[in-house]
């Protein structure tokens, strides 16, 4: 029964993980243009060989994405940041999944 839960909260995470930096996006006034390309960055930038790809593609692919559907730097801008924000909560909540079973481990011992 534990490893069930276990499978589903790791499918759950994987799964907000790709969710949430759109949402952060569309949050800060992003369009769907911006929505599409935060997935695409952040897919690109988990596959490419660059330092920090996790975190730049995300970022650079709303911006790409804003800009073309004709917004001006300053609204492509600002929905880019809400994919960053977006990054860093879906990172939070893994990190607070990884310290709740950081403590089940170690109450098992």
């Amino acid at each position: 029964m534990d490893i069930i839960l276990t499978i589903i909260a790791t499918m759950l995470i994987w799964l907000l993980d790709y969710i949430i930096p759109a949402i952060g996006t569309k949050r800060f006034g992003g369009t769907k243009y911006g929505m599409v390309g935060t997935t695409v960055g952040l897919i690109v930038g988990l596959i490419t060989p660059i330092p920090a790809g996790i975190i730049i593609g995300p970022f650079l692919g709303a911006l790409i994405g804003e800009l073309l559907n004709k917004n001006d730097i300053k609204t492509a801008t600002k929905a880019t940041f809400g994919s960053f924000i977006g990054f860093l909560t879906s990172t939070f909540i893994k990190f607070i999944v990884s310290i709740i079973y950081l403590a089940f481990f170690i109450e098992l011992l």
